[in-house]
């Protein structure tokens, strides 16, 4: 097997983007780049569209589809639970938890019937991914990933018999060598600094662990990489390649709320906490005041995945609409997934020039350590 990941994904730059902006993954795949579209939240018809507005913007170049594939989630017994019956198990505390922190903060109401039921959609059933797969198979992608879980084995093969090849983001060993024994092509070791679900290990020992423990299948770093200095590192580790994904929440092509790109650019690398408030699951993102609520002692404690983001949807709608509005403490209580090298994020630039940076940046590292001048 080569481990050559350019290769393998027929990119320039060993730099793929996680995004859940199409813009920034045509933008990253067009300049060298593999754009890695994140469509857990996508309905098979919105997914259709965008996938082609990729191809049509991507100049021709390889890019991939992420989504959610995990195991363990309420209603997994069954093969996945409808809304309706997912919003029968609600407990009414927790609803009346939500309303309390929305009345606290003075958040407006709901301005329509499509805000006040706008539960997060987290298609990670069977019955809700494999619409999603038929679509992304239909376009040609170059990559499908696998970002909280191992790939099903027919999810597997549906994708390698139509020369896809599969990625899993592993946090620890036990989850690589999982990947690695079903199956995966790539395994991305992402450490506890990335934002959205991670793990507890860090980067810089979770990386070296997972090469020697999957080997000869290539490994992607993940987690704190946003400069080519953290490419080179990444790569001393082991690593053939980087999953990025934070630092594309700052640029002028992502759709990232104004309000949480303006609190990313202030903030420092402190100003993140690993919360299961959104999802159900750990995952990291910008502490805000709702992650602060769900953390106290009155909290009646989060549900799980998909519960959870069906809870909190529409009141994170309704945060989110009302951010900048005067008289309401919505902007203390809106965030976002990002991970600690948010510290890093200053300026609002094109992803075209947050790749080339990098990569120009990890060039000169590599000349200075290999004895020329940087």
């Amino acid at each position: 097997m080569s481990d050559d990941v350019t290769g393998i994904l027929g990119m320039e730059y060993p730099v793929l983007a996680f995004s859940h902006c199409r813009d920034v993954v045509a933008a990253v795949s067009r300049t060298g780049g593999f754009g890695v579209l994140g469509a857990v939240a996508h309905s098979p018809e919105r997914l259709e569209v965008d996938l082609a507005w990729i191809e049509e913007h991507c100049g021709g170049r390889p890019y991939g589809v992420d989504l959610l594939l995990p195991e363990k989630y309420v209603g997994a017994g069954e093969g996945g639970l409808d809304r309706e019956a997912l919003s029968s198990m609600l407990p009414p505390e927790h609803r009346h938890f939500v309303d309390e922190i929305l009345e606290r903060y003075k958040v407006p109401p709901a301005i329509d019937e499509a805000e006040a039921n706008a539960g997060l959609s987290l298609n990670i059933s069977p019955a809700g991914y494999e619409p999603l797969l038929e679509v992304a198979f239909g376009h040609r992608i170059g990559l499908l990933a696998s970002a909280l879980g191992p790939p099903p084995a027919e999810v597997i093969e549906q994708a390698h018999a139509r020369g896809v090849k599969v990625a899993a983001l592993a946090g620890s060993v036990h989850h690589a060598r999982r990947h690695a024994e079903a199956g995966a092509d790539l395994i991305i070791a992402q450490g506890t600094e990335a934002g959205g679900h991670t793990g507890e290990i860090a980067t810089m020992v979770l990386v070296p662990e997972v090469v020697d423990a999957v080997a000869p299948v290539p490994v992607l770093a993940a987690g704190g990489i946003a400069r080519g200095r953290q490419v080179a590192a990444a790569m001393a580790l082991g690593a053939k390649g980087v999953w990025t994904g934070s630092v594309w929440l700052t640029t002028e092509e992502a759709e990232t709320q104004p309000a949480v790109k303006e609190k990313f650019l202030r903030a420092t690398s402190s100003d993140t906490i690993r919360s299961r408030s959104i999802t159900g699951k750990p995952a990291r993102m910008l502490r805000s005041a709702w992650t602060d609520a769900w953390e106290a002692p009155d909290s009646p404690g989060t549900l799980g995945m998909p519960l959870q983001p069906l809870l909190v949807g529409p009141a994170l709608a309704r945060i989110n609409r009302a951010a900048h509005q005067p008289g309401t403490g919505a902007n203390q209580l809106v965030n976002y997934f990002v991970g600690q090298v948010v510290g890093s994020l200053t300026a609002v630039r094109p992803a075209r020039q947050v790749l080339l940076d990098m990569m120009e940046e990890y060039a000169d590292v590599i000349r200075g350590l290999c004895g020329g001048q940087p």
